[in-house]
């Protein structure tokens, strides 16, 4: 039977639910050999269970918390009030008091720390820090039951409930342990973090130090000195002017000090120390095994560990076979889909790429370091990418300036090519726009054979299917001529603007050129979708049907109202069409619209609501003369020009190759999301005989697996459900990370910045990729399904991928985080006329839900006004 009270000897870091985090780590702490940790004792979740689970009040006030709305603040803060009261209130029971007034004489002190340690807390994927409270100073044993059951009750302040509500952590299912320590009296004290927390760069350590009690930094009383160390290198070191401090008091408690000006200004540890407490805390995270978050404190002369946390905010490093230096790129920011990805999901895109991808925080990177190694290849990828991304240029040029990679002549030969459809690059003309119409029949009748043919397999013979597939599909996305269709039109563009401006002084000119060009799959499901709501608008009962429905199947109940049967018939042919498609497409795993059409829903009704009859064909139409009109204008400006009959003639050539051949860019992913989806359907067939069979918990369990484990599974009938659980926890907590654009093999996060001076005051810099200023309420969003958007509004959000398409004809402007000048959301938008910035770093933090922003989309930035 677990005990009530238990020394620290006697936990390790396996010992949470008993102890929790804090104590748990303590326990391990003291396992270390030569490393001193404050002795003491633990009050455990069985004490806290006995205590104060067995309480009538405050078992009520729990469930009272649990069945609250935890955006009601008021309410919220009002029932963590009284359960605070009732937990103060609170005896410690018999057994309990006896074993506490045995475990003092056992560990005698002066005074005590004592600290709460949650059951959730100082864990790899939520650390919890501060939620709880701690008492320093404490001395006799009436005081230590005071202030256990004060830590007890501090498991339900205000911050704690947020926290847990955020962490989606059941009020209920948490315990609280108490560490009773011996307090340390010291002269310095401070927290430590082997890996770099703003960078994430592992192999430096960073040291803050202050006089005193470790609390006045904790708790932002007083700036403290910080270090910053490499080996047995401080690379860096900042000493700040200390003016106060927060040391013990003799009567019991603590108090705040002014220093004086002499000591103010030292620092709070000399160069040995530094080096000294880098040095244990380098053993402390080899210990653990992840770089730590570390509290300490110096006590005449020597260094005492008072706890040890995972540092949870930094980004996994993708694993490589070597030591030597290596730099990756996000695929999620060139893909415009910067959320985690579930395995299955993973393994797909790394069969579709090839093997240069590197995996790390449920995410997707290509290492570059080839790239960047070799003389002839580095200024190639650097240009390429940054012609997109001048952030992405930016990190890698800082990363060059370094010397982070070195240049090898001899790489050359050995680069991989990805990233860039650099090769053979044919400049086509007008006479081949009939091979884009033969290709996209082609691939019409592939999917409809892939659909047919798959569906009819089962087991081995499903993923053998696919394998065959997948190569021919990779083969012909990746094919140099039909790429070539796609860089005509990119170099067009540029071409214009560039000659355009040198020749008129007009900026952008290919965006306004490209407004409703013909065949562009995606631009057409935002057109095709406000059909739909054509269809719907005039049946007043479907209209309100849809308006309250939350029901996934609502289509086999819409056929019952009045026009509910051609509502019904047009949102099917449109699924048809584009069922396929869904927010974050590129992962196979995701809900495609076919399998959860309310997702389209708020589209359909903000349709019915902003726009009136037949206002997508108009809207296509009116783009379509302002590009034909500023056509003619062009050409006619050009003639008046020196040499303006060949300027005119070149110029018309390029126009023609852009509003022919740009379309044709958003046909192979909506290729690829066909094929991919059909494999989803062949699979979930498995997946849910796998469950039937009780080898998996559930069919979408599977996504937990890679298609090789998928595979596996299917042929010995053995699954690994721990593996699956193990997965589930890792995607959870990648889930909150936000990946990075560049990161190096250290770790070290390389965000990059734009050289801009020519800004308005306060502007957020981002890239011109479509044309425009426009004035708005900003609405930022971060799934379709919040889409309550009006006319006028300016979209902000992360990213956009093709399924966010439909969104683009109800507002009139754009910003996201991710992007480049090619990625779909910057193709469509212009396509559509709609000023679009791309890549404004923390768009959705700077930016407020409702403000009024003024976007210039054509010199690209973004006003707060």
């Amino acid at each position: 039977m677990p005990a009530n009270l238990v020394g620290f000897h006697q936990l390790n870091r396996f010992s949470t639910a008993l102890a929790g985090g804090k104590a748990a780590n303590l326990g391990e702490l003291c396992k270390i050999k030569d490393l001193e940790v404050p002795p003491g004792f633990c009050i455990t979740t069985k004490a806290y269970q006995d205590c104060v689970g067995r309480s009538a009040a405050v078992q009520a006030l729990v469930g009272e918390l649990r069945q609250a709305d935890p955006d009601n603040r008021s309410e919220v803060a009002a029932i963590a009030k009284a359960l605070r009261s009732a937990i103060e209130e609170v005896s410690l029971s018999q057994e309990v008091e006896e074993e506490l007034a045995a475990f003092v004489q056992r560990y005698p002190a002066r005074a005590y720390a004592v600290r709460s340690s949650a059951t959730a807390e100082d864990l790899p994927s939520a650390s919890f820090a501060g939620q709880q409270e701690s008492y320093l100073n404490i001395s006799g044993l009436e005081k230590l039951k005071q202030y256990i059951c004060k830590c007890w009750a501090s498991l339900f302040t205000d911050r704690a409930i947020s926290y847990r509500a955020q962490n989606g952590i059941d009020h209920a299912q948490v315990m609280l342990a108490v560490v009773i320590q011996e307090m340390v009296l010291p002269e310095a004290a401070g927290i430590m973090f082997t890996a770099d927390p703003m960078t994430g760069n592992r192999k430096i350590t960073s040291i803050d130090a202050g006089f005193g009690l470790g609390e006045a930094l904790v708790s932002g009383v007083v700036s403290a000195d910080n270090f910053r160390v490499t080996g047995d290198e401080i690379i860096e070191h900042h000493i700040s002017d200390k003016k106060l401090a927060i040391f013990a008091k003799d009567t019991g408690g603590i108090q705040l000090q002014k220093l004086g000006v002499q000591q103010s200004l030292s620092a709070a540890l000399t160069d040995p120390q530094v080096l000294e407490l880098a040095a244990l805390g380098q053993r402390i995270q080899a210990h653990f095994g992840s770089p730590q978050d570390i509290e300490w404190c110096l006590s005449k002369g020597t260094f005492y560990i008072v706890q040890s946390r995972p540092i949870t905010t930094l980004f996994p490093i993708p694993e490589t076979d070597d030591t030597e230096n290596h730099v990756y790129v996000s695929v999620g920011h060139q893909q415009m889909m910067t959320d985690a990805m579930k395995p299955l999901g993973l393994s797909f895109f790394m069969l579709m790429s090839g093997g240069h991808m590197r995996q790390a925080g449920n995410r997707l990177f290509v290492d570059v370091s080839r790239q960047l190694a070799s003389p002839a290849a580095r200024d190639v990828l650097i240009n390429a990418l940054g012609q997109s991304d001048p952030l992405l240029r930016d990190a890698l040029q800082h990363l060059v300036s370094r010397n982070y990679i070195a240049l090898v002549p001899d790489e050359a030969d050995k680069i991989p090519r990805v990233l860039s459809s650099a090769g053979t690059r044919k400049m086509f003309n007008d006479e081949d726009t009939t091979l884009i119409k033969q290709v996209v029949k082609e691939r019409e009748a592939e999917i409809a054979t892939l659909n047919r043919e798959i569906a009819e397999k089962s087991g081995a013979a499903v993923f053998e299917s696919i394998r065959q597939d997948m190569a021919r599909l990779k083969t012909f996305l990746f094919d140099a001529g039909k790429l070539g269709i796609i860089m005509s039109a990119i170099d067009a563009a540029v071409w214009l603007n560039k000659h355009i401006q040198e020749w008129l002084g007009e900026k952008n000119v290919a965006d306004t050129l490209s407004l409703s060009v013909s065949g562009n799959i995606t631009s057409e499901m935002g057109l095709e979708l406000m059909e739909v709501a054509d269809v719907i608008r005039p049946w007043p009962e479907v209209v309100a049907y849809l308006q309250q429905t939350n029901d996934p199947h609502f289509l086999d109940q819409l056929g019952g109202y009045p026009g509910g049967a051609a509502a019904v018939a047009a949102i099917r042919a449109f699924l048809e069409k584009f069922g396929m498609r869904c927010s974050g497409e590129i992962d196979i795993t995701r809900t495609r619209w076919s399998e959860n059409p309310l997702t389209l829903v708020p589209l359909l009704l903000s349709n019915i609501r902003n726009f009136e009859a037949g206002a997508g064909k108009q809207k296509f139409e009116q783009n379509r003369q302002l590009a034909l009109n500023k056509e003619k204008e062009i050409l006619s400006r050009l003639e008046q020009l020196p040499e303006g009959a060949e300027k005119a003639a070149e110029t018309r050539q390029m126009i023609s190759l852009v509003r022919n051949f740009s379309g044709y860019r958003e046909y192979p992913k909506y290729w690829w999301v066909n094929h991919f989806f059909a494999y989803k359907q062949a699979l979930l067939k498995e997946a849910h005989n796998l469950a039937a069979m009780g080898l998996v918990n559930a069919a979408d369990d599977v996504f937990f697996l890679r298609f090789d484990e998928f595979e596996t599974a299917v042929q010995t009938g053995a699954v690994d459900q721990q593996l699956i659980e193990t997965r589930k926890a890792s995607y959870t907590l990648h889930q909150k990370l936000s990946p990075p654009r560049v990161m190096t093999s250290d770790g070290e996060i390389i965000t990059g910045a734009y050289k801009r001076e020519d800004l308005p005051e306060n502007a957020l810099p981002g890239l011109a990729v479509s044309a425009g200023t426009v004035e708005g309420r900003a609405r930022v969003i971060f799934s379709m399904e919040e889409a309550a958007i009006e006319v006028g509004d300016i979209l902000v959000t992360p990213y956009t991928d093709p399924s966010w398409t439909p969104l683009f004809v109800a507002v009139k402007g754009l910003v996201t985080e991710v992007g480049g000048l090619m990625t779909h959301g910057a193709v469509v938008a212009r396509e559509y006329g709609l000023p679009a910035v791309v890549g404004v770093q923390q768009a959705t933090k700077l930016i407020r839900d409702g403000q009024r922003i003024r976007l210039n989309g054509t010199d690209g930035y973004i006003e707060l006004l």
